[in-house]
């Protein structure tokens, strides 16, 4: 079997200054592109809303960007407008290596449900097809990083490790959002699930 390196969102919007920004975001780049050179496969995922996307807050009066509003599929954190298809925010960050990527699986391009693991949208059922491709191309373990380690991170991983991936997160590839302590949260949400926490990969 074989493992795969997965890259989740390193794209403009996330970074400082920008529409969504995660702290220090745009640091995870200079750790991921040495990542990519030390596997096999390569794969990324990249949030693309379409114009109006119900996550957004500008879309409920009243509300603000961290707000949150009660969906179909459950509590869904608003946030401010990002990802816009087409969209310079939407971009990978123009320093990301690009060369060995295999795959890209487009999230959150449904305009009525958010999505922040690669693996499935917000309803926890309707799947993006990754498992299926992994399973096919025989992977079966992952090292995942990206932004936001609190949200897209933590739940693909977390749902990797539900569909029986081995799973590894490399915490200096990564950066949180941290919503009331949400990053603390995250990790010891997938130290619980068995997802492999290592600082860095050598």
């Amino acid at each position: 079997m074989a493992e795969a390196l997965l890259l989740v969102d390193i794209q403009n919007d996330f970074c400082p200054d920008v529409a969504l920004a995660v702290p220090k975001g745009d640091a995870v780049v200079a750790v991921t592109n040495r990542l990519v050179r030390q596997f096999d496969h390569v794969l990324l995922t990249q949030d693309w809303h379409p114009p109006g996307h119900r996550s957004f807050a500008s879309q409920h009066p009243g509300k603000a960007p961290f707000d949150s509003a009660t969906m179909p599929y459950g509590e869904q954190t608003l946030w401010p407008d990002h990802c816009v298809q087409g969209s310079d925010g939407a971009a990978f960050h123009p320093d990301l290596d690009l060369a060995r990527a295999e795959l890209v699986i487009l999230k959150g391009f449904r305009p009525h449900i958010d999505s922040y693991s690669a693996f499935f949208e917000n309803d926890r059922t309707t799947p993006t097809g990754l498992a299926g491709y992994l399973r096919e191309r025989g992977i079966d373990s992952l090292t995942l990083a990206g932004l936001a380690y609190d949200f897209c991170v933590l739940y693909s991983a977390l749902d990797a490790r539900r569909l029986g991936f081995g799973v590894m997160v490399v915490e200096a590839g990564c950066r949180a959002i941290d919503l009331g302590g949400s990053g603390a949260a995250a990790r010891q949400a997938m130290q619980d699930a068995g997802v492999h926490l290592i600082d860095d990969l050598a």
